[in-house]
C-alpha cells in the first residue's frame, strides 16, 4: 500500500486537494496498486479537511472580524462532543493582500468572535499556524471581555503597535463560559527572546526591522502585565509564540492547555494503524526546513516512518538542509536542489515563479516513486 499523506501547501494547494494529487501520481506510477489518502495539519491550514476525512462531521460558518478588521467567514467543524476550530480562518495570512500585509495592524478579535461561537461544545480544538499577526492575542481577549488599557485607564489599540501602550489588564466582570480548550502549536517558539514571536515571524507577517523591536518590546510588556495582574508566566511557554503569540494568550485568558499539533493530528487520524500497512510513504508541504523538525506534522511523519523502516518520498516546494536516511526529496524543478543555497530556485511553492499546482505534485510523485522504490 501507498501512503499519500501530506499537509497543506500554504497559500497554494491544500491539504486534501494535496494528498488527491499525489495519489494520483502514485496510481499513475503503480496501476492497480492501493493507494490510501490521508490530509494531514500540524493545527495550522488544513486541520478542518484532515480531520473531517478522518472522522467526519459536519461544518457551519460563522461571521467574525478578520485580520484587518472587515468581516470574513470562519468555520466550525462539529464532531462527536468536539468543536474545531482553525484561528486562520479568522487571522490568517492568506486574508491579507501582500501588500497590506502589516503586523502592527493585523488583529486576532475575529479569533476571539469564532471561540465564542463555538463555546456550547463540550470541548474545544483549536488550531494554531498561518496567522498574519504578532498582536500577543490581545485582540481575542478583548473579544472575551478582558480590559486590555493603557496608562489613562482607556482601551489599548488594535494590532501589534497597541502593545506599546498597553499598561494594565483588567478581568471581565463575568468570564465567558468556554469549555475545555485543546490548543494545537505547529511551532514550539516561546513568545518571546531570538525564537520568539517578534524575531521569528514577524519579518514573515510584513514587519520590518524598527516592527520587529517595537513587537518585541510590545510582547515584554504583555508577558510582564499577564504575570502582574493575571497570575501566568508564559514567557517561556512552548508553543506560545505561535501565531504571533496567540498560543500564550490562549493559555493566560482561556485557560487552554497547549500541545504540538503535529503528533495530536497523527494520533487523531489513526496515522500508526494506517502506516502499519505501507510499504511507502508520500509527505509534502510547501517548504520543508528545520522548522519541520520542531513539531511539524511532516518532520513528525517522517519521523514514525523512519523508525518502522517505511521509506518516505516528499514533496515540497522548497527543501532546505539534509534530508534523513531512507528519505527522497522531489520538488517542483527538474533536479531537487541537493544544497540549502541552489533552494533558491523555487520560492515557497512557486516553481519559476509559477504557483504550484496539483499536477504538479502528481508528475512529481509519478516520477520519483519508481525511483524510490526501484521499480
Amino acid at each position: 500500500m501507498i501512503l499519500s499523506c501530506p499537509t497543506a501547501f500554504k497559500g497554494t494547494i491544500g491539504a486534501r486537494s494535496a494528498a488527491r494529487a499525489l495519489a494520483e501520481g502514485a496510481r499513475r506510477a503503480f496501476p492497480g496498486r492501493r493507494v490510501v489518502e490521508l490530509p494531514l495539519s500540524d493545527g495550522g491550514n488544513g486541520l478542518i479537511d484532515a480531520l473531517q476525512a478522518a472522522g467526519g462531521g459536519s461544518i457551519r460558518n460563522v461571521s467574525v472580524t478578520g485580520p484587518l478588521g472587515a468581516a470574513v467567514q470562519a468555520r466550525i467543524l462539529s464532531q462527536t462532543g468536539t468543536a474545531v476550530v482553525e484561528t486562520a480562518d479568522a487571522n490568517g495570512l492568506h486574508l491579507v493582500p501582500p501588500g497590506d500585509r502589516d503586523p502592527m495592524a493585523t488583529t486576532t478579535r475575529g479569533v476571539g468572535e469564532l471561540l465564542l461561537a463555538a463555546a456550547d461544545a463540550p470541548r474545544l480544538v483549536v488550531g494554531l499556524g498561518g496567522s498574519a499577526t504578532v498582536d500577543g492575542g490581545v485582540g481575542m481577549a478583548q473579544a472575551l471581555g478582558w480590559g486590555l488599557l493603557d496608562e489613562a485607564g482607556e482601551p489599548i489599540g488594535p494590532g501589534g503597535a497597541g502593545l506599546a501602550r498597553l499598561a494594565r489588564i483588567l478581568r471581565p466582570h463575568r468570564l465567558p463560559a468556554l469549555p475545555p480548550m485543546t490548543v494545537l502549536y505547529d511551532v514550539r517558539n516561546p513568545l518571546l527572546g531570538d525564537e520568539g514571536a517578534a524575531p521569528v515571524f514577524g519579518p514573515q507577517k510584513g514587519a520590518g526591522p524598527a516592527d520587529v523591536r517595537r513587537l518585541a518590546a510590545g510582547l515584554e510588556r504583555l508577558a510582564d502585565c499577564l504575570a502582574r495582574e493575571v497570575g501566568r508566566d508564559v514567557r517561556g511557554l512552548e508553543g506560545g509564540g505561535a501565531a504571533g503569540g496567540l498560543g500564550a494568550a490562549l493559555a493566560a485568558f482561556a485557560g487552554a492547555d497547549l500541545v504540538p499539533g503535529g503528533a495530536w493530528v497523527l494520533d487523531a487520524v489513526g496515522f500508526d494503524a494506517t502506516l502499519a500497512q505501507a510499504e511507502v510513504v508520500v509527505t509534502g508541504e510547501g517548504a520543508f526546513d528545520a522548522q519541520s523538525g520542531m513539531g511539524k506534522v511532516v518532520g513528525e511523519v517522517i519521523r514514525r516512518a523512519r523508525s518502522r523502516g517505511v521509506p518516505v518520498l516528499l514533496v515540497a516546494g522548497t527543501v532546505d538542509g539534509a534530508l534523513p536516511d531512507g528519505v527522497r526529496a522531489a520538488g517542483p524543478v527538474p533536479d531537487p536542489p541537493a544544497r540549502a543555497g541552489e533552494a533558491e530556485r523555487v520560492v515557497g511553492a512557486r516553481a519559476e515563479g509559477r504557483l504550484l499546482e496539483p499536477s504538479d505534485l502528481e508528475a512529481l510523485a509519478a516520477r520519483e516513486l519508481p525511483v524510490l522504490l526501484g521499480d
